[in-house]
């Protein structure tokens, strides 16, 4: 199979394409401004660009890949509020490229990563694809728009789309100064000698899941036969473990992996962050026969290892 991953650099993107290789023919297309040249994958072909780039059309065709995934985006909620056209530039609009981009070529379906942060502050826990989205964070705003985008593009088009999103990732090749996710900042700074500081009382929740029951699923969506696709909620899928767990908990769990035993420090809560957060993957278990199985204990170990060894 051909397989395009814009982002394919990135944390996700590579932990993705390391493993489409063995078996697919990958090109990434990636331009570098969060992602590490050193995740790129001698045996995927790789075009350094933008998705933004009025070129892009040119190396769909030029590859002609059979599905598509999408995970070039401006990741972090702190910069969507320092540069919230920037965000949305590269959310939507770049979303909005890659789909005209693979409905031009014919490929059968684009997988596109959405986010948690599509629903904002939970009306019920767990969150379901048909739950509310209030979106608090310019971030959010911009991915629920490129949900609609997507499905705008790809509607009626032959082309089978899903929107997968994804609860609070985290794994090896996680930036902590862009994505800026709590366990690569917490393991970043352990793993540099320093103190981790819980911003907020510890008590509020995430959904935290190991980057690699992520790339399960997107392998699982992959190889669906049957279509993903539909408009609005009906082409999301949570991609999560279901599971809240407190700031506090990660880290009093984390303790054990690093070696740590003393406080953690704490600093005022930051703009844009939900209180409680926890996606129901039930409908990706339906449809799709995915289950997230790597408990957070065992997922912090090599998360951990991964910066101790940078």
């Amino acid at each position: 199979m051909r397989i395009i991953v814009t982002g394919g650099a990135g944390f996700i993107g590579s932990n993705l394409v390391h493993v489409l290789v063995q078996a697919h023919d990958v090109c990434v297309i990636d331009d570098l401004s969060s992602g590490s040249p050193d995740n790129l994958h001698p045996g995927a072909v790789t075009r350094t660009m933008d998705i933004l780039d009025s070129r892009l059309p040119e190396v769909f065709a030029e590859f002609a890949p059979e599905v598509v995934v999408h995970l070039a985006a401006q990741p972090s909620v702190a910069a969507s509020f320092a540069d919230p056209e920037r965000d949305r530039a590269v959310n939507v609009e770049g979303t909005r490229a890659v789909a005209r981009a693979a409905r031009a070529v014919g490929a059968r379906r684009v997988l596109s990563a959405s986010s948690a942060a599509v629903y904002g502050e939970p009306a019920e826990i767990p969150l379901r694809e048909g739950s509310r989205t209030e979106p608090v964070n310019p971030y959010g705003v911009s991915k629920l728009s490129a949900e609609e985008v997507l499905a705008d593009e790809l509607a009626d088009s032959g082309c089978d789309f899903a929107s997968l999103r994804f609860s609070n990732v985290y794994g090896p090749r996680q930036d902590a100064t862009g994505e800026g996710g709590v366990v690569a900042v917490f393991c970043q700074a352990l793993a540099g000698g320093e103190t981790p500081v819980i911003y907020g009382d510890g008590i509020q929740t995430r959904d935290f899941i190991f980057v690699g029951d992520v790339v399960g699923a997107l392998l699982t969506a992959i190889a669906h036969e049957e279509a993903l696709g539909g408009q609005g909620a009906a082409g999301a899928y949570n991609i999560s473990t279901g599971t809240e767990t407190t700031v506090q908990a990660l880290a009093d769990t984390l303790r054990p992996v690093a070696g740590f035993f003393a406080p953690f420090e704490y600093g005022s809560e930051r703009e844009g962050d939900v209180r409680r957060s926890a996606l129901d993957p039930a409908k990706a278990a339906d449809v799709l026969g995915w289950r997230a199985s790597v408990p957070l204990a065992t997922g912090l170990g090599p998360t951990f290892r991964w910066f101790a060894q940078r």
